[in-house]
């Protein structure tokens, strides 16, 4: 079986930054055990494959190398910059998935792709002495959402020389941590650690932006935000945060389009 496989820089405009995305567009799923056997060999922090409905209607799934995700935002923006660059979708898309329910995507007037998230906002927790422990720099609050630990920093700089002891870390599982600060440059910057579901580091993570951004409005007062994820790669993200919901941007530079053969 031959499947075609597109890869793509999400959440920046230059090639080699950002974090690239496999996308494998499919006309009937493959198993679970493929679909994993695909991502671990492509490596990506994503593959994401995607299987048309209707007409700009489809059904998405995400896998890191080590698991199927709940929730992938660049991925999801690699996909839609496929499908409208090459399957001629239309200005809308409209993308099923498992456990987040429907999610929009559509362009605006400069070609900058727009992602409907689900608000995920976080509300304060106890904070696991995993955490504590996993973490070089203790954070001055910690909070949670249904993905990740919050790691909350009063310095920008903190977040940049932030290690990580990955052992504790992955003792979190299910959950995620992201660790985020205000910025002087951008409205907040972060870093999105993930040795259970992923990797060490995500270089640029939109879905968790779906928690962020929410929580930053609130404490900057204001709707509409530019993040910065601090990975070695780095990624920018433009934020809108509306009662019901967050909408996550941003720009895709394509790398590869190829063919795999299974």
């Amino acid at each position: 079986m031959e499947l075609e496989i597109f890869i793509c820089d999400a959440f920046t405009s230059q090639r080699f930054r950002g974090n690239p995305a496999a996308v494998v567009p499919v006309t009937e799923w493959l198993s679970d055990n493929m679909m994993q056997s695909i991502a671990a060999e492509n490596n990506l922090s994503e593959t994401a494959f995607v299987k048309q409905l209707a007409m700009d209607h489809y059904e998405i799934r995400w896998f890191s190398p080590l698991c199927e995700v709940d929730f992938c935002g660049h991925a999801t923006l690699a996909t839609a910059h496929v499908l409208f660059q090459h399957f001629d979708a239309g200005e809308v898309i409209q993308f099923d998935t498992r456990l987040v329910g429907p999610l929009t995507v559509e362009k605006d007037l400069s070609g900058r792709i727009l992602m409907c998230f689900p608000l995920r906002k976080p509300t304060p927790c106890d904070a696991p002495a995993e955490l504590l422990e996993g973490l070089s720099i203790q954070p001055v609050e910690v909070l949670k959402n249904p993905q990740a630990y919050f790691a909350i920093y009063d310095n920008e700089q903190d977040v940049i020389d932030l290690n990580t002891k990955n052992d504790y870390l992955k003792q979190l599982a299910p959950y995620d941590v992201v660790a985020t600060a205000p910025s002087e440059q951008f409205d907040f910057v972060s870093r999105y650690f993930w040795p259970a579901n992923g990797g060490v580091e995500d270089p640029v993570t939109g879905s968790i932006h779906a928690g962020l951004a929410p929580y930053w409005a609130e404490k900057l007062g204001k709707d509409n935000l530019m993040a910065y994820q601090a990975s070695k790669r780095g990624g920018t993200l433009y934020c809108h945060v509306e009662p019901e919901q967050v909408i996550v941007s941003g720009d895709v530079v394509p790398y590869s389009h190829g063919k795999i053969f299974i």
